[in-house]
């Protein structure tokens, strides 16, 4: 499919019009590897037709050294009958001919320079003439540059004569290829009335051939990801396409990614046989570009490539010509498959000679460590002195900006080349299973092991075993347990009287023991009777101290055994002293929030959490960030703003797969559970379920969250029986807060929606129970609803102190549903039109549109506020202007119009009240 070339067919039909009149004249058709130039000759002899007698030879660079390889090429056509005026004639004139070429081979000898006799000039020039006398002559050459000497010869003589020919010279030429400088090919070069280049394709174009190999218009992003990767060169465009049809491309919701990664076998393959057939230097400089990877200093790259500032320049741009390296200051492959293709011309001990090069000569020049160590992974044997020093601090640094994995596969590395089994190693070991911690855990806790019996000090063991990060309401995996005690007995050993007390190792072995038996009613009674011995004011001063206490406190929570008084004046205690500035989704600090969530205390979270969002964490992994927007998302939930909650919870639904911990499940399903969102449901759902081992918590909010599926499809009867048995096996597990976990709650609404009142009450009877135990207003104001709504009108007093204790709660929404079940009790009247105009304005203020619209159903034609949300269209297009794009840019992306996004944007502003673009994205949530 031949796409965009239309001034070029058209140029060539002028051409080929001059020439049928007798005007004859050569074409150039040049351009870059790929850019089509085969494909535009082989259309030119259906452009003339019938009445044109064509000549064709294509040139090879193994045949570069054939004499008069060209030629015979073009009048072997004569010859075989492709044109001249008689069968007789024409064989003779060409066997003629034929003879002349042989005998100028023996007379001459070999060489691609030698002179071409004046006999055989004259002869080709006599045998064209003869050919082309009464019909247009077409003399076709495919790769000019790679000609033979005496054909270059004999074609540039032909140049200079083609006047009463009637006859079109069309040629190909590579750019960027080193014959394409021979003397002889710019004088024919030279002599073109016109040189043809074909453009790179458009976006539109292929957008044209994507539509029609897949026989339906393509997705927008997908046609912006290939024009971009390809640089609209045709190669790379067919070769991306056909590569994107095999079953097995790359996995990725960003067709960026996925055609960023493609490696074609057939485009890598011709790639680098233009490589193969290019000077020492030109393959030399691909190699170092590959080698060092992109945007490397000029300098450098001549100095791996063994060529001086000339000669790179040189060879440089023969690489930019031929489309290999792109234009401008960096000095950058188009795409992955050219390293690919510079990579495939070694040899295995050539490329690791060649990465070894590198990373001795960036450690020279004092390169980060991070660029050494990338070649040094690329090399087998043990390295250079320095190797694991630079490998280390490559780790460290990789540790800093958030990547465990990068950090782990340095420090893996590391310890290839450390031979010795000595305290270094240990230390190395304990470096390699904090990496993994966020990655691996099984690793962590086999280097952690691997570590301990390299130390000489129990404490030092003690502290090596601490790196095991708490399991964080996960099932904590049984040599871990292990590793952990054996720590604690031998820091306790009586056998050393005089080792030093365990003190803060011994409080952090502690809190990492008994958070591994929170599942355990046993341990979570002992761990609140701990927390009380210590006094009404533990002391928190230590790392040490919080993380016990941090412990502690989640288990009086989720065992319901404390109040949600003392919770929140601890846990705020522990939260003042802690540092806003470092990742903490391994340390025991998401049991402090989960604590203080449930205790409803979340201004001193707000607060906290606003710290943290201003402070650049370090050591912050995925785990982090999924983990932070939870947080966020259950904040902004609990002040009322629901709107806002689920943009979080969207923006933790699009990071990577890695870093899902249960606290932040737990947060993001409290969130989801206020939402009533079947799809987001569904979605955190399949993102968590297919994780083993699962815990109580996962287990638990996995049921929760299908109950809810199920009801919203009409499987109430399966709904309620799996939270039972959720329910169950909670109160088994000693779990009775209900404020994280809400089985209750909805078994509640189940066990009436399927005529079981009985068993509805007795369970609301039991919830309210523990909620006035509990003491915070959200729950307490919960179950009063949920009792006074079952008791039907014998339930106003109930309802109206569930109004009064939710006006001193931050959870609007909760506020909301109380008063429309209030409203709906009092059977119309001022009083009852009152209370339904408030809850339709708390609704509306929320964005809950489906609570608004059941207050406004109690109030007839009464005018309900508006509701601030935000439809699908919508939220994609400020999700798009979060990213920094423009609205032409949004546009082209959704593929709609830059009207139409301005329209969506004017609705978007006047729902969120903000003056325009600038406000909104400060508005925004990160992403």
């Amino acid at each position: 499919m031949l796409v965009e070339r239309e001034n070029e067919l058209a140029r060539i039909r002028t051409a080929l019009d001059a020439a049928a009149a007798g005007d004859s004249s050569l074409l150039l058709v040049t351009g870059p590897l790929g850019s089509g130039r085969s494909t535009l000759l082989r259309r030119v002899p259906e452009l003339a037709g019938d009445d044109a007698r064509v000549l064709r030879a294509c040139a090879a660079w193994r045949e570069r050294d054939f004499p008069f390889g060209i030629a015979r090429q073009l009048f072997d056509h004569l010859l075989n009958g492709a044109g001249g005026a008689g069968p007789a004639r024409r064989a003779s004139g060409a066997e003629q001919f034929g003879d002349l070429m042989d005998a100028d081979d023996r007379r001459s000898g070999p060489g691609p320079e030698r002179e071409v006799s004046d006999a055989v000039l004259h002869g080709a020039q006599s045998l064209l003439a003869d050919a082309g006398a009464h019909r247009r002559l077409l003399i076709l050459i495919d790769d000019l540059q790679w000609a033979d000497g005496p054909s270059l010869r004999w074609v540039a003589h032909l140049t200079r004569r083609l006047h009463g020919l009637r006859a079109l010279l069309v040629c190909t030429l590579a750019d960027g290829d080193h014959r394409a400088r021979h003397p002889l090919v710019r004088e024919v070069v030279g002599a073109a009335r016109d040189v043809i280049r074909p453009a790179p394709l458009s976006r539109d174009a292929v957008r044209a051939l994507l539509t029609e190999a897949h026989r339906q218009p393509p997705p927008e992003a997908l046609v912006r990801a290939l024009h971009d990767a390809s640089g609209g060169n045709p190669l790379f465009v067919t070769a991306f396409r056909r590569a994107l049809d095999r079953p097995g491309p790359p996995n990725h919701t960003e067709p960026a990614l996925a055609v960023g990664e493609l490696s074609p076998a057939v485009l890598r393959d011709r790639i680098a046989g233009h490589l193969r057939i290019q000077p020492q230097s030109v393959r030399d400089v691909a190699v170092a570009v590959a080698a060092l990877g992109d945007h490397s200093d000029p300098a450098l790259l001549a100095q791996l490539a063994g060529v001086d500032e000339v000669g790179f320049a040189g060879t440089r741009r023969a690489l930019v010509d031929a489309g290999l390296l792109a234009r401008g200051r960096d000095v950058r492959f188009v795409h992955g498959v050219v390293r690919d293709a510079a990579d495939s011309l070694l040899t295995l001990g050539e490329r690791e000679r060649a990465h070894d090069a590198a990373a001795d000569l960036l450690y020279r020049c004092g390169r980060p460590a991070e660029q050494v160590a990338g070649h040094l992974l690329a090399v087998v044997h043990p390295g250079r002195p320095w190797s694991e020093n630079v490998l280390r601090a490559a780790a460290c640094n990789a540790s800093r900006a958030g990547r465990p994995g990068d950090a782990a596969r340095y420090l893996r590395r590391a310890l290839l080349h450390h031979r010795t089994q000595d305290d270094s190693r240990a230390r190395l070991l304990i470096d390699l299973a904090t990496a993994e911690r966020a990655i691996d855990p099984d690793a962590c806790v086999r280097h952690v092991s691997q570590a301990v019996a390299l130390l000489s000090t129990p404490r030092d063991r003690a502290a090596a075993v601490l790196r095991v990060p708490p399991s964080l309401l996960a099932v904590p995996s049984p040599s871990a347990v292990e590793l952990v005690r054996q720590a604690v007995r031998t820091l306790d050993d009586p056998a050393r009287p005089d080792e030093e007390e365990p003190g803060e190792l011994g409080l952090r072995l502690e809190a990492w023991l008994r958070h591994s038996g929170h599942e355990n009613p046993v341990e979570l009674t002992s761990s609140v009777e701990r927390l009380r011995r210590m006094g009404p004011r533990p002391a928190v001063d230590s790392v040490a101290e919080r993380e016990l206490v941090s412990v502690l406190l989640c288990a009086g929570a989720l065992s319901g055994r404390l109040s949600a008084r003392e919770i929140d004046r601890t846990g705020n205690r522990i939260l003042e002293r802690e540092p806003a500035v470092a990742a903490h989704a391994h340390s025991t600090l998401p049991l402090v929030l989960i604590s203080l969530f449930v205790a409803e205390s979340v201004h001193g979270v707000a607060s906290w959490l606003a710290s943290e969002q201003r402070t650049r964490r370090l050591y912050a992994t995925g785990a982090d960030d999924v983990l932070l927007a939870a947080e966020r998302a259950f904040v902004l939930m609990a002040q009322g703003r629901p709107a806002a909650a689920r943009e979080h919870v969207e923006s933790a639904l699009t990071m990577g797969p890695d870093g899902w911990l249960e606290p932040a499940v737990l947060m993001l399903a409290s969130v989801v559970y206020e939402l009533r969102d079947q799809t987001l449901s569904e979605r955190l759902l399949a993102r968590t379920r297919d994780r083993r081992p699962a815990g109580l918590a996962r287990t638990a909010t996995g049921q929760i969250l299908q109950a809810g599926i199920d009801t919203q499809r009409g499987r109430s009867r399966e709904a309620l029986d799996a939270l039972l048995a959720c329910g169950r096996r909670l109160e088994t597990a000693g779990w009775r807060n209900s404020a994280l976990l809400p089985w209750r709650p909805y078994a509640i609404g189940l066990h009436q929606r399927l005529g079981e009142t009985t068993a509805a009450l007795r369970l609301a009877e039991d919830e309210l129970a523990w909620a006035r135990d509990w003491g915070a207003p959200t729950n307490l104001g919960r179950a009063l609803r949920l009792k006074g709504w079952l008791l039907q009108d014998d339930g106003l007093d109930l309802l109206r102190e569930a109004v009064d204790i939710l006006r001193a709660s931050a959870h609007a929404v909760e506020l909301a549903r109380t008063l429309i079940v209030l409203g709906r009790r009092l059977h119309g009247g001022p009083e009852a039109e009152a209370v339904l105009r408030e809850a339709a304005g708390i609704a509306a203020a929320c964005g809950v549109p489906w609570l608004a619209e059941r207050a406004g159903q109690g109030l007839g034609t009464a005018t309900v506020p508006p509701v601030a949300t935000l439809t699908p269209s919508e939220r994609r297009v400020v999700s798009l202007v979060g990213r920094g794009l423009t609205n032409q840019n949004i546009a082209a992306e959704l593929g709609v119009s830059s009207r139409a996004v301005e329209k969506h944007l004017t609705s978007v502003y006047r729902k969120l009240g903000v003056s325009g673009r600038r406000e909104l994205v400060n508005a925004l949530p990160d992403r």
